[in-house]
């Protein structure tokens, strides 16, 4: 990854492999995919055949029986290997809550 996009990046991001249901702003379209890494302001997915720059999406990730939903633009693309995306910025509170915590447990695991 080049150093213009560890500078862009406004939050760390931890490895976590979750389950994330994608929905296609436009088409509706449904898949299921994972991500590789997670920060307070987007994730990476991994996926064979991402989404254009700048679709809107609805996800769901999943971390056991809890689960985390936002919208999210994609804000890169790896063609071939997968996309970044960015969490919508006015997440409520209990989400962000739920999403601090997956991510103060994967920084222990990740020490």
């Amino acid at each position: 990854m080049s150093d213009s996009m560890m500078d862009r990046r406004q939050a760390p991001r931890y490895p976590l492999t979750l389950v994330v249901e994608v929905t296609d702003g436009v088409s509706s379209v449904k898949f299921t995919a994972r991500t590789s890494d997670v920060s307070r302001t987007g994730c990476y997915i991994d996926l064979r055949n991402p989404l254009p720059h700048g679709s809107k999406l609805r996800l769901t990730l999943q971390n056991g029986r809890e689960s985390f939903e936002s919208e999210a633009t994609v804000k890169y693309v790896s063609p071939g290997l997968g996309m970044g995306v960015e969490f919508k910025d006015d997440l409520p509170a209990e989400r962000l809550a739920l999403l601090n915590r997956w991510l103060a447990n994967a920084s222990k695991v990740s020490v």
